[in-house]
């Protein structure tokens, strides 16, 4: 018992400081967020060029007012089968730390739908799948809003995966 409780108390301590503002977007059915503060902007689909010898998942870049900017299809990264880009679909533009400081990438998603304040009460940690191989590491947290689950992304974990050491700002 004594090990189950100090994992309940770990798990409490890597959710206590997650309430706060989260843009929330659709990626097909479910619902995620992420932190307001990590958001420098939305934007409609523009031109991505395509870069050779990426993961599968990093779509390519585009010129933001002369930056160029990586960009992810995060259905490719989150297993997701493919959708047709529609006037609903656009990039979030995001700011993580890199190797050489901050990175700006961007994240396409189906589409956007509102800033929530979530509370520290609404919040639950990533679900436990046993034995299973299931890989929560991109998740924070479970929000419970207005009846729907809402699942909270770590945007540093999900970029850095297998991508930063790809792209740097420099």
């Amino acid at each position: 018992m004594e090990a189950a409780e100090h994992e309940q108390q770990e798990v409490s301590l890597n959710t206590q400081n997650l309430a706060g503002k989260y843009l929330t977007f659709a990626l097909g059915k479910e619902e995620y967020g992420i932190g307001i503060l990590k958001v420098k902007e939305i934007i409609g689909m523009m031109e991505i060029t395509a870069v050779p010898q990426t993961p599968a998942f990093v779509k390519g870049v585009i010129n933001l007012r002369g930056s160029v900017i990586p960009v992810l299809e995060l259905r490719t990264k989150f297993g997701m089968p493919i959708k047709e880009y529609d006037d609903r679909t656009c990039i979030i533009v995001s700011e993580v730390q890199g190797g050489s400081g901050q990175i700006q990438v961007g994240m396409i998603v189906d589409s956007v739908s509102e800033v929530l304040n979530v509370r520290q009460e609404d919040i639950e940690p990533p679900p436990v799948f046993g034995g299973a191989s299931v890989d929560t590491s991109n998740i924070l947290g479970m929000a419970k809003m207005k009846g729907e689950v809402k699942i909270l992304l770590d945007v540093e974990h999900v970029v850095s995966e297998g991508m930063l050491e790809h792209f740097q700002n420099d």
